[in-house]
């Protein structure tokens, strides 16, 4: 059993798997940071200094000014402003995704199709065309 593990863990796939995942969870961290540092602060200065980490609903407890002391005081809320947050890093992350896929497509394709003239077919293609063409005549 031990060797079936080995030899499935050093295939090629999963060893490459594991380097995405952890580049993945790098790239996630990155991300996180844009959103949150970069894009929702000048968001918020738009919309008049909302911050959307703040917007909650309190379905049991008292109201409070800010999620962090809704959570203190163990109110029960719904957190909608921090999942406002993860769509827009969800999409940061499918846009850069998109963006890194398509550059790698366009890549491959110029080295796929070569500028030189196609191949002529094999001979004994060519044999058999000439044989179909003194039939016909």
């Amino acid at each position: 059993m031990f060797k079936e593990f080995k030899k499935f863990a050093m295939r090629g796939n999963v060893v490459d798997l594991a380097v995405g995942v952890v580049i993945g969870a790098a790239f996630t961290g990155i991300v996180n940071s844009l959103v949150k540092d970069v894009i929702m602060p000048p968001i918020g200065l738009a919309m008049g200094g909302i911050d959307f980490s703040n917007f909650f609903v309190v379905l049991k407890g008292a109201n409070y000014a800010t999620l962090a002391d809704a959570q203190k005081a163990g109110a029960v809320t719904i957190n909608y402003g921090v999942f406002i947050n993860s769509v827009i890093n969800f999409l940061i992350v499918a846009i850069a995704l998109f963006m890194l896929v398509r550059a790698i497509n366009k890549l491959q394709e110029t080295e796929t199709t070569p500028d030189a003239a196609p191949a002529s077919p094999p001979e004994d293609i060519v044999l058999l065309r000439e044989i179909r063409d003194s039939l016909k005549k």
